[in-house]
């Protein structure tokens, strides 16, 4: 597996293509993202949103349309590509899957699992390849998504991260923003974020 990554907009959110098999799949192509990822895939063959915010999704219908590949979005989060509720422009983009909850996927023969962690948004998810996570804005180093937002909540993100502690295994993490880490190593903090969650629910 090949991970080629790129900071993408105002937001430097993680635009990510996975290449598996000779396969490349592309996570959150978000402001900008169209011209580095046409300049970077040889195979695309899906587009995957770890969750609906702007700056993960922005180049979604862009790249659907100049590729001609299908976009898979969490359920939860689907009317976020219609209408941004943080009031960004963005364009507008129509998944043609939607996942729901941890669900188990086969795309072109690359087997892939979402894993549901709301909080962050109702449909806020990681999607698992072999031994990684790509976390979008649930995990990042040392830190979690906010949980302030339009459709955020405390209460489900303290959840998800309780569901997350209970994980077993170890896996690199390429977060939504900045820098990668483990899951081992986020467990160690994740006591801290659930006190720090609950204080303000």
């Amino acid at each position: 597996m090949q991970i080629k990554i790129q900071p993408m907009g105002m937001t430097q959110t993680n635009c990510y293509i996975v290449t598996v098999d000779g396969k490349d799949l592309i996570i959150d192509p978000g402001m900008d993202a169209t011209q580095w990822v046409l300049d970077n895939v040889t195979n695309p063959v899906a587009i995957l949103n770890t969750h609906g915010h702007f700056d993960h999704v922005w180049s979604n219908q862009e790249l659907k349309e100049r590729l001609e590949i299908p976009l898979y979005c969490p359920k939860g989060d689907r009317f976020m590509l219609q209408k941004c509720p943080l009031g960004q422009p963005t364009p507008p983009s129509t998944p043609d899957y939607e996942v729901v909850g941890d669900e188990r996927l086969v795309i072109q023969g690359i087997t892939l699992q979402y894993r549901l962690f709301p909080g962050h948004t109702p449909g806020c998810s990681i999607i698992q390849i072999k031994d990684v996570w790509f976390s979008g804005d649930f995990l990042f180093e040392q830190s979690i998504g906010r949980w302030d937002f339009p459709f955020s909540s405390g209460e489900e993100m303290a959840k998800s991260l309780e569901k997350a502690m209970k994980i077993e295994g170890d896996y690199t993490i390429y977060p939504g923003h900045g820098m990668s880490t483990t899951l081992k190593a986020e467990q160690k903090v994740m006591s801290y974020w659930i006190e720090q969650v609950k204080r303000t629910i």
